[in-house]
């Protein structure tokens, strides 16, 4: 069978995405491969089409159980022979499944990293046919990736152990050129063939606000999408639950997950979300790697996550059915203090590492910061920015961000960047050091106790400020840390210092401008096309209503038995018949057969009852 007929045989499409046909061309010359690309680009067909058609078996080393979970379940609905092995199996289970592997049952078989160095996996290994290794989330095996794993060090050396030596492919959705390079070295990989596709999401809106009040900027959001599925990313576990209980609380559909939960409950929590019992689920970065539920509507992060390539793989969770999706960040200057404290004092990372490369990695952690708030800063094109991260050019303007929907104006702020900065420098004369706040209060004249307590009312600089607002004064004093003409300290509770660009401010009398926004374009001018009319917004709800309970039946996430893209695809094309059915998108035969009377059934009383025609 060729690649096309199982594509639309297995998968139901009928034309392969760009990079596609290429990585799986390259697969069955018997050529190791890279792919990078964004998530919802459709990795997995690159390596389960080629797996297909191969003699023996392919691994899949794959890092989370549920990321194996979801990606098994997908592939039995559409008739595949699959399996995992991992930490959720008993011993019987694994047994079980080692046994069948090794009886030709499974054509693909996902393992966790550290099952690989497990005696009687090697002995499957070396008796069976293994046509291809497949390392997913291959990032994770750089040290200067942001998800480093030691356990996918073993890889290189399990493949070496085998007497046949596999093809081997690798694939990730984030990976700049220095982690690419890093990559290819240490899985050793043979002249690879490498597709970049690109990083772009055209279906992703990207946002960044800067709300004095994050949760009810956040209740805002989940309520203007209040019938759609939506993660909340929080950077702590309290804040986490503080979210999460006062969504509920105001009448929301919301649930939790972090690591300080039980298995138990983490599994009932996350599979409520897969399921669409709950529509918002608040979590820290524990929550969504290997998570494929296709119609998440917005990706909101309460926090300013630590790098660029953790921020688009947990945003890009929106939108993999291709659908518009929304990113918003909730940027305050507390998060990049946090996010700095957590770099120096991390502990977990690195430990094993020597003194210098330990030291390293903490420096390019510092880098990455340094390049996730500048993303928050700038009053450029968000898609630009992210682009340009990643290696990319880009057009200066997208129209599908909030900073090209804001009007900006450029506003002179010497004079002021110049209070500030004195003001910093006459408290370091006085063998002192403060946070962004106190700087703000004396500044501003403020009269709390401390600033009186300490006598800074009798500096030269305190008050000097009092004509400007608060959010004004501090505003400008973000911009400045932002932009190097001040410093912040890496403790726990940062304090401002000068800079080596200070001077430029005080001295060398430069000019310093900020960009301010003018005017926001009104939400509706954002409004993407969406089903409307003609009944649509019925079918597609009965639609809904017929997958959730056979995916409830199957005890499978409903997605899995076909995505919103699909079912709206059957809102607009309108099959009556199996041979009509297999014409939408992500119907292939297997889910033909199993679903299509159903599927058809519920279109043609629809069609009966409101008279209506495909579109």
């Amino acid at each position: 069978m060729k690649k096309r007929d199982i594509l639309k045989q297995r998968f139901g499409h009928t034309e392969f995405r760009e990079g596609q046909a290429e990585l799986i061309d390259a697969i069955l010359a018997g050529r190791d491969v890279f792919g990078v690309m964004p998530t919802g680009a459709g990795k997995s067909v690159c390596y389960q089409i080629p797996a297909l058609m191969l003699e023996g078996i392919t691994l899949v080393i794959s890092p989370l159980i549920s990321l194996m979970k979801d990606q098994v379940n997908a592939l039995v609905q559409s008739g595949i022979s699959a399996a995992y092995l991992n930490s959720s199996l008993t011993a019987p289970q694994y047994a079980e499944v080692l046994r069948r592997a090794a009886n030709g049952e499974y054509k693909i078989l996902y393992v966790a990293p550290e099952r690989l160095a497990a005696a009687g996996f090697l002995r499957f290994a070396e008796a069976t046919t293994i046509s291809m290794a497949t390392v997913d989330e291959a990032h994770c095996v750089s040290q200067w990736g942001q998800d480093f794993r030691p356990g996918y060090l073993k890889i290189v050396e399990f493949i070496e152990r085998l007497s046949l030596r596999p093809v081997v492919s690798a694939f990730t959705a984030t990976a700049t050129a220095e982690v690419r390079e890093d990559v290819i070295r240490i899985l050793r990989l043979r002249n690879p063939f490498v597709v970049t596709t690109g990083f772009d999401r055209k279906n992703l809106y990207f946002a960044v606000r800067k709300p004095s009040d994050k949760f009810a900027e956040t209740q805002k959001i989940v309520r203007e999408n209040r019938s759609k599925s939506g993660i909340v990313y929080c950077a702590a576990r309290k804040t986490v639950e503080e979210v999460c209980d006062r969504l509920n609380g105001n009448g929301f559909s919301a649930t939790r997950y972090h690591a300080g939960l039980d298995d138990d409950e983490r599994r009932k929590n996350q599979d409520d979300f897969l399921n669409d019992r709950k529509t918002v689920m608040v979590a820290t970065n524990a929550f969504g790697m290997g998570i494929d539920k296709s119609n998440v509507s917005f990706v909101v992060h309460y926090n300013m996550p630590k790098n660029v390539e953790s921020y688009y793989q947990e945003a890009g969770r929106a939108g993999r059915d291709g659908e518009p999706a929304e990113c918003i960040l909730l940027y305050s200057g507390r998060d990049v203090r946090t996010n700095l404290y957590l770099i120096e004092n991390n502990r977990d990372a690195g430990e094993d590492l020597p003194p210098d490369i330990r030291a390293a990695v903490r420096e390019k952690d510092r880098e990455r910061l340094r390049a996730m708030t500048a993303y928050c800063a700038t009053t450029g094109c968000l898609r630009e920015c992210l682009l340009r991260y990643f290696g990319e050019t880009a057009p200066r303007f997208c129209g599908r961000c909030s900073n090209c929907d804001t009007e900006f104006e450029t506003v002179d702020i010497t004079t002021e960047s110049q209070k500030i900065v004195s003001c910093v420098y006459r408290v370091l004369q006085r063998n002192r050091a403060f946070g962004k706040k106190m700087i703000v209060d004396i500044l501003h004249g403020g009269r709390n106790e401390k600033v009186l307590q300490l006598g800074l009312d009798s500096l030269s600089t305190y008050g000097i400020m009092a004509d400007a607002p608060v959010r004004r004064i501090r505003e400008i004093l973000d911009f400045l840390v932002d932009n190097d003409f001040l410093a912040l300290s890496a403790d726990e509770y940062p304090v401002v210092t000068p800079s080596l660009r200070s001077g430029e401010v005080i001295r060398e009398k430069r000019t310093v401008e900020m960009n301010v926004p003018a005017r926001v374009a009104p939400a509706e001018a954002r409004q993407t096309e969406e089903i409307s009319g003609g009944g649509e917004d019925e079918l597609f709800e009965s639609l809904r209503a017929l997958r959730a309970r056979i995916a409830s039946e199957a005890h499978v996430p409903a997605y899995v038995v076909f995505p919103d893209a699909a079912l709206r695809d059957m809102c607009r094309k309108l099959p009556r018949t199996r041979e009509e059915f297999l014409e939408v998108a992500g119907v292939g035969e297997s889910k033909m057969a199993r679903y299509g009377e159903s599927f058809t059934a519920v279109i043609r009383e629809h069609v009966s009852r409101n008279a209506v025609s495909p579109a």
